[in-house]
């Protein structure tokens, strides 16, 4: 789920900025949270409880 659809996206932000390499140079990213030029390792940046449910997600959907 996209955090942009929520009523109040201001509750979650991110906790990992991707595609950073096509940023306008006056956006100002917060220090302390990851930043990735394109997109990222799940594997390398995802909480091991995330990965096990998006494992088994794609495995309920037959590996698509």
């Amino acid at each position: 789920m996209r955090v942009g659809t929520l009523d109040d996206p201001d509750r979650f932000p991110p906790d990992i900025h991707i595609f950073t390499a096509s940023k306008q140079p006056w956006v100002l990213l917060p220090p302390g949270v990851p930043a990735m030029p394109e997109y990222y390792d799940r594997g390398q940046h995802w909480p091991a409880a995330s990965l096990a449910r998006w494992e088994a997600l794609r495995g309920s959907m037959g590996g698509r």
